[in-house]
């Protein structure tokens, strides 16, 4: 099980956060990971504080376009903070469901053939790798943008001046560009945008190994019931339908536990990662150079890519816990007794309520929500563009 939650404790380690423990830690250990952690929480607050009080600043100026710049990175920070911060506040229920998913996790070469574990170790491998590699590249990328920039034009081809640059637009009450200070403050950010991206990678990750897991377990109980051979007799089939009944309830509360850890922070990325799109997408809109264009499409792509990586999950989670009531109709319940019949039916209405991915009460999470979240992002790219030109 660790092998599905290697990428999640890689990055969580990075911002000192452990969600989960196999046992007893050592103070030095707390020590270390509350350092970590607040080290990395104070410096991402400082640089969302003056990247507000830039908002602030760049409105009262009429300065539109840089106070939107600076809204998107807001959002960066808001959604890297929140993830952040509630997984440590639902340490215990994560622990909590760690335990139980170890408990009904596929132990041996016989039970991992049957549960067809290599196949979903390796596609959620690839896909958090390839999903970690991808945000990283792109958030550093931005964040050394500025510095490649300096260096390729200012330096080496002698083009043009570009300056000394940060990455991201916030308040600084003195000159930066020729002072001592730029070099910390380049750091500062720098250092903010990686907690931010490793804040939101670690439990995107984490979201889609526990995902997994529950559809590994939906399909193992989908392929048993369907490939069960009834015997006739009530009694002895009672009893396989007892044990899938139990089963099944509880992948259930597991699904409901998941929803609950996950559910407010689901909600947040999906609220702020709209706007972000849409601000990002107005901003390459306006006529803006083709190098920040780049910049911007970088920014742009790491936020679609983490939705969608979402929506995806969700609807593989969709689709699994449904097939369980197609499975449960395909299997030759016409050789059973009557009884097994009926049951067979409340079985089948049970699993037609489909278990969703939860951003709280207000969102289903599936790949149409990807959908759902670029029309409104247009709705507000409409509106931008319509108060820019006016």
């Amino acid at each position: 099980m660790e092998k599905l939650m290697k990428y999640a404790s890689f990055f969580y380690t990075a911002v000192g956060i452990r969600p989960y423990t196999n046992g007893e830690e050592s103070e030095m250990s707390k020590l270390i990971f509350r350092v970590v952690f607040w080290s990395n929480v104070i410096n991402l607050g400082f640089v969302g504080l003056f990247e507000s009080v830039y908002v602030y600043s760049a409105f009262k100026d009429n300065k539109f376009l840089e106070a939107v710049t600076a809204l998107s990175y807001i959002g960066f920070v808001t959604v890297g903070m929140s993830k952040m911060f509630f997984i440590r506040w639902k340490k215990t229920a994560i622990n909590e469901l760690i335990n139980e998913l170890k408990e009904i996790y596929p132990n041996g070469l016989i039970q991992e053939e049957r549960y067809n574990l290599p196949i979903y170790l390796g596609t959620c491998s690839r896909i958090s790798l390839t999903y970690s590699l991808l945000y990283s590249v792109l958030i550093w990328t931005f964040n050394l943008f500025c510095v490649m920039e300096y260096w390729v034009y200012d330096k080496w081809l002698n083009i043009r001046v570009v300056g000394k640059q940060l990455p991201y637009l916030m308040y600084i009450p003195w000159k930066w560009q020729d002072n001592w200070s730029y070099y910390p403050l380049l750091f500062s950010q720098n250092f903010a945008g990686y907690t931010s991206a490793a804040g939101q990678i670690s439990t995107d990750v984490l979201l889609c190994a526990v995902a997994t897991q529950l559809v590994m377990h939906f399909d193992f109980l989908s392929n048993s019931m369907e490939r069960h051979e009834l015997s006739g007799d009530w009694k002895k089939d009672s009893r396989f339908l007892v044990d899938i009944v139990r089963y099944h309830e509880r992948i259930l509360r597991l699904s409901d536990a998941v929803n609950d850890i996950f559910g407010i922070p689901l909600l947040l990325n999906f609220m702020v990662s709209s706007f972000v799109i849409c601000f990002v997408g107005f901003q390459m809109t306006v006529g803006v150079p083709p190098d920040i264009v780049v910049k911007l499409f970088l920014f742009l792509v790491s936020s679609m890519s983490q939705v969608y990586l979402i929506c995806h999950y969700g609807q593989l989670v969709a689709d699994a816990s449904y097939g369980f009531s197609v499975a449960t109709y395909n299997q030759k319940w016409y050789k059973a007794d009557v009884r097994y019949k009926r049951a067979l039916v409340i079985m089948i209405a049970r699993s037609q309520k489909v278990t969703f991915l939860k951003a709280t009460i207000f969102l289903d999470i599936t790949r149409s929500t990807m959908t759902d979240l670029l029309q409104i992002s247009y709705k507000f790219f409409a509106l931008l563009r319509t108060m820019y030109t006016q």
